[in-house]
């Protein structure tokens, strides 16, 4: 039975879409309790999710919470991003089969100011009644003391309870390679559970919304509200955790996982990350990780099918992503560098390279170093690609090459053997990017 709503509600107004109804036609919504959309198609509804502050930036893995934010707050409603200072502290055990490390304040809060930057990317922070707004669990929690938490907060939930969940089951019974459960993470689901209770108590949260793996921990939270407060009025709502289609972990690479941070991962490996995805995957990822319309998607889907080869979806789904999270300009630039392995681009695309888009644009490509000293005076062209690379096997070789217009350097056409090649030549300062035709490329790194 649904209860009645509470007049202290701030009504939707009525141009506002079915947020529950969003996800679901998005392939977003994995479970929520009774009641909850009932609440959320008829009153303005504070809501918030929780993230990891044990890195000092957000994952792509991280970008399905962060765009059920992005959602919640376009239906009209409230979001509250909580980053874990306090939680970061203990770690939490759910998807996790070994204890991680933890981590000490000042380590913390630097990672919380470098995420509050990445999700004020997605969400509005000045947009009247449901502007967003982050919290720090951590500005609650340090004034608890052990024994006032066991007291006050421990008596409402039985150990029996706290067992019963399915992340606890499994590292107890050493399932998925687990190794056993500390005291610490125990205790994980009743301060995640006290978090609820404190936003639905002081900030009228009335809804926690998170990925599958966290349903135990939220409902822990709904709980606590009912047991300690008599609430009724407090909801959960999960998002499926996404995987790729061969059952690989989304948000993972060869290199390691993909970052929001351009310094952690570059604009351009961000894009061809999105722009690589599969067929079968990239049909989910376009309607997660984008606010293009059902309408625009199926436009898209029916583009695809019909030439797959020009890979509609990954385009609009890696420069719609790219875009938001790193800025028109760096879109570009990413476009741009993707073409470059192709035979297109000019010399004022590489000059637009950062050293990161250099390692991740060149990163498969034939790399040889000379000592800078050999572009003091200069060293003519045709000893630099025979004595001091070995990317021509003679002079005559590459003599013939010029002739035919057969090589670049730095993406222009060089025709002259008896050019020489400075410090001026080098493209920030530390390469040069030799090629022969399109696509046979030796870039050259000045040590």
């Amino acid at each position: 039975m649904c209860l009645p709503l509470p007049a202290e509600y701030v009504s939707l107004p009525a141009m506002h879409t079915n947020f529950i109804e969003e996800l679901r036609w998005r392939g977003m919504l994995h479970d929520v309790t009774p009641g909850a959309e009932q609440l959320l198609t008829s009153r303005m509804v504070t809501g918030y999710i929780g993230f990891d502050p044990t890195a000092d930036s957000l994952g792509v893995g991280n970008l399905v919470q962060i765009m059920t934010l992005l959602h919640f707050q376009q239906a009209g409603h409230k979001p509250i991003a909580l980053v874990g200072g306090a939680t970061g502290m203990v770690g939490d055990p759910s998807g996790k089969s070994q204890e991680r490390n933890l981590l000490d304040e000042s380590i913390l809060q630097h990672n919380l100011n470098c995420q509050r930057a990445q999700l004020e990317k997605f969400l509005d922070f000045n947009c009247g009644e449901n502007s967003a707004e982050i919290v720090n669990n951590y500005d609650w929690f340090k004034h608890i003391d052990f024994l006032g938490f066991i007291r006050d907060v421990g008596k409402y939930i039985t150990v029996n309870y706290m067992l019963s969940k399915d992340s606890v089951k499994r590292r107890i019974d050493g399932s998925d390679g687990a190794e056993g459960m500390s005291f610490t993470e125990f205790t994980y689901q009743l301060i995640q559970g006290y978090d609820f209770y404190h936003l639905w108590k002081n900030h009228n949260v009335k809804l926690q919304m998170g990925g599958s793996d966290q349903w135990g921990n939220i409902t822990t939270g709904t709980e606590l509200i009912r047991k300690k407060a008599g609430g009724e009025d407090a909801f959960a709502l999960t998002t499926p955790l996404i995987k790729k289609a061969d059952g690989t972990k989304f948000g993972k690479t060869e290199s390691g996982n993909i970052w929001l941070d351009p310094k952690r991962t570059s604009p351009y490996t961000f894009y061809q990350f999105w722009i690589n995805a599969g067929d079968d995957d990239v049909k989910n990822y376009i309607r997660i990780f984008t606010l293009k319309t059902r309408e625009e998607i199926e436009a898209l889907e029916a583009e695809h099918t019909q030439d797959p080869g020009r890979r509609a979806l990954q385009k609009a789904l890696a420069e719609d992503i790219t875009r938001r999270v790193h800025g028109e300009e760096a879109l570009q630039t990413a476009i741009e560098a993707s073409g470059i392995l192709f035979g297109k681009g000019t010399i004022d695309t590489l000059r637009k390279f950062s050293d990161d888009d250099f390692e991740s644009v060149f990163a498969d490509v034939p790399q040889k170093k000379i000592e800078a000293a050999l572009l003091e005076t200069g060293v003519n062209i045709v000893d630099l690609l025979v004595a001091q690379t070995g990317y021509y096997a003679s002079n005559g070789e590459v003599r013939r090459a010029m002739q035919g217009n057969g090589f670049s350097l730095n993406k222009e056409k060089l025709s002259d053997p008896a050019r020489h090649i400075t410090k001026d030549d080098l493209l920030n300062n530390r390469y040069l990017l030799l090629s022969k035709g399109k696509k046979d490329y030796l870039l050259v790194r000045v040590v």
